[in-house]
């Protein structure tokens, strides 16, 4: 059986994906203003892909995308982490670990993606060394494009999703220098 790392904030828990996530991940990433940045969702389908594609980084590569909660709540209130995937946008995107954030609408602005993240990218260092890390952001969602450059990202270039979708593409060098 294989253990996944639960990291712990001074707010937040952070867990590996598991099967009774799927209907929470699907209420959070619907919400209208949790959505409006987020490609193509396809439904409860797509979140099932989304789903089964995180636990599947954890598995395959060891590391993956985090559900965070308050410790004293219920309720999924966003996802961050590293992951692995493959989204067909060049030599220089895939087939690298990638950074994701996505916190829900009611907790927007009250710096829990920036707490995640730091505890997420501090972890995969510790645990994978330091290593290129990249990730997409939709061009209008500025306070990611903040955070992005608080945690050591610049701008590699834009690309376009195959849903049509046009996102800015970055990179972290090893160790965010």
């Amino acid at each position: 059986m294989i253990v996944f790392p639960t990291l712990y904030t001074e707010r937040l828990e952070m867990t590996a994906p598991a099967q009774g996530d799927l209907h929470p991940l699907h209420d959070l990433l619907t919400e209208g203003d949790t959505a409006r940045f987020l490609a193509n969702l396809d439904g409860l389908r797509g979140q099932f892909d989304r789903l089964c594609r995180n636990a599947g980084s954890w598995v395959l590569y060891g590391y993956g995308i985090f559900m965070l909660r308050r410790p004293d709540e219920d309720g999924l209130i966003g996802t961050c982490g590293i992951f692995h995937s493959w989204r067909g946008l060049g030599a220089d995107f895939d087939d690298s670990p990638e950074a994701g954030w996505i916190i829900g609408a009611p907790h927007v602005g009250q710096g829990l993606a920036g707490e995640a993240m730091r505890a997420a990218l501090a972890w995969f260092e510790h645990t994978h060394g330091e290593r290129r890390i990249v990730c997409m952001i939709s061009c209008g969602n500025v306070p990611s494009l903040r955070l992005a450059a608080k945690l050591g990202f610049r701008r590699m270039r834009e690309a376009q999703l195959p849903a049509g979708d046009s996102v800015i593409l970055f990179e972290r060098p090893p160790g965010g220098a």
